[in-house]
């Protein structure tokens, strides 16, 4: 089963050897894209050795419950903030959604996985306060670009996991999420670590080396080999984005990831987009609004399940 849109297209999933699994339901929750004035506000989230932990709030000028989605930042686990994601988020947020977009702990300061605790207290955070935020609690779900794709889908499978608390500060609190969007995802940081070094990009390496420290550590933080060792306690559904010319994720680490969620079991919607580049979604294009829409009907078709 495919279905084109007018720039990405749904790959049928069959092709490599798997189960398409388009959904086709609808949630009145969500509308169209720019249906909404948005209002972005800044808050703390949470605190952490010695750090405000901030966040970006777009909220659609409507009244609530709303339906919440947490974005998580790409940057090789060195760089970037909340901003990164916000030609997206205000879009989302102008549909109905209530987006959170988070600073967490990056190296070379931290190491993994400090990024995964802050993940989790922010959806903590969300569903803590989702009375006086006026959103749905049981709606949360994650969003995250390039390395933010990893570190979002490790937040999606283990989600309790005692590594992603920060002692007696994060005892409490569910940090399970509905669904999650990883786009253009480093889903297995040794592979990547591996092609990095392959290809000549230093700073991809240097990047690596300062997050996990160890290649032993990339491993253990792979989402495929999480899910072929039974280890995810969770398993959301999965909305896997390509760019067709991206330079920092290879292909065959896309279809390794994907194949790896259905057979643990799990759904997974793929959308790849011919001749676009890395993280092409941050910034305004024909592209770009393709996949927003997209990534509307995804959360849309998540929530009616």
């Amino acid at each position: 089963m495919s279905a084109w849109r007018t720039l990405g297209r749904w790959l049928p999933l069959a092709a490599f050897g798997m189960l398409s699994t388009l959904a086709a339901a609808e949630t009145s929750s969500l509308q169209a894209v720019g249906t909404y004035a948005v209002e972005e506000t800044d808050v703390t989230y949470a605190q952490a050795d010695g750090l405000q932990l901030r966040a970006r709030i777009y909220r659609p000028k409507t009244q609530g419950p709303l339906p919440a989605i947490v974005d998580v930042h790409g940057g090789a686990w060195s760089s970037g903030d909340r901003n990164a994601g916000r030609v997206y988020d205000h879009a989302l947020a102008s549909a109905g959604l209530f987006v959170f977009a988070i600073d967490f702990r990056q190296a070379p300061a931290f190491q993994h996985p400090a990024a995964n605790r802050d993940i989790a207290k922010a959806v903590r955070y969300l569903r803590s306060h989702a009375e006086d935020l006026q959103i749905e609690a049981d709606t949360i779900g994650l969003v995250g670009s390039s390395s933010g794709g990893h570190l979002a889908m490790l937040a999606a499978l283990l989600p309790n996991s005692d590594a992603f608390r920060d002692g007696d500060a994060d005892n409490g609190g569910d940090a399970a999420v509905r669904y999650v969007i990883a786009l253009w995802p480093v889903s297995n940081p040794a592979y990547r670590y591996d092609y990095a070094q392959r290809v000549g990009r230093a700073e991809l390496v240097r990047a690596h080396d300062a997050y996990f420290g160890t290649r032993e550590r990339m491993e253990e933080a792979s989402v495929p080999r999480i899910l072929r060792a039974k280890q995810a306690t969770h398993q959301p559904p999965l909305l896997v984005v390509q760019p067709g010319n991206d330079g920092n994720i290879p292909l065959e680490m896309t279809f390794d990831l994907m194949q790896a969620y259905q057979e643990a079991g799990g759904r997974v919607d793929y959308l790849f987009y011919p001749g676009e580049p890395h993280a092409f979604g941050h910034r305004p294009s024909a592209a770009t609004t393709d996949l927003i829409v997209a990534m509307r009907d995804f959360i849309a078709r998540s929530l009616a399940q």
